[in-house]
């Protein structure tokens, strides 16, 4: 509340396990919903996650933006033999276009070994390219890999015009070609939010 009160701009970073009654609690202070869509089947929810309805993840990310009209972005740690399979990046690719739309952005991220997943390789670059190209594929403008510095799928890049929007590198990040939420360079609708 405090925040909201004094303008400043609010993201909830989740894993997306609440109820709608939860979302609606914290709903009106926030901007933006970051949620993580580990997968896209019931065998590795209940495998990785021990989340038996992970159906509803997806159902308050969907009111995020509905309800509450945040900016919505998805993430998905891609985890070599658990996650990595065309058929879920194809799923959370097609779910993000035709539940969020095509201008919500999807990171896919770099997994590196840590705690009990230590007997697993970190995911290679060819497999992220791989995921970014499915999700280009099924329609989403903005997919980024993640984890990656300096792989050229951290910038954004105009979908109409083809222009450097905004140049990142890590955490560094330069502003090149956005007025408001749009492209300066053909003004087609890029999806950003600012505080503007």
């Amino acid at each position: 509340k405090l925040a909201k009160e004094n303008s400043l701009y609010t993201v909830y970073v989740t894993n997306g396990y609440l109820t709608a009654e939860a979302l609606d609690t914290i709903g009106p202070y926030l901007d933006a919903w970051r949620v993580d869509i580990k997968g896209f089947s019931d065998s590795f929810y209940r495998e990785l996650a021990r989340v038996t309805h992970w159906r509803k993840i997806l159902e308050v990310a969907k009111r995020a933006k509905d309800k509450w009209n945040m900016h919505v972005e998805v993430v998905t740690n891609i985890i070599p033999t658990m996650n990595d399979d065309d058929q879920q990046l194809e799923g959370i690719a097609n779910w993000i276009r035709d539940e969020l739309g095509a201008l919500t952005p999807w990171h896919v991220t770099r997994f590196y070994p840590h705690h009990y997943m230590m007997d697993l390789p970190p995911t290679p670059v060819s497999t992220l390219e791989h995921a970014c190209d499915i999700g280009q594929k099924a329609g989403l403008k903005f997919v980024y890999a993640g984890n990656v510095p300096g792989h050229k799928s951290e910038n954004t890049i105009c979908y109409s015009c083809g222009k450097l929007i905004v140049q990142r590198f890590g955490y560094q990040t330069k502003v090149l070609g956005l007025e408001e939420s749009r492209c300066k360079f053909c003004g087609a609708e890029l999806n950003f939010r600012t505080l503007g």
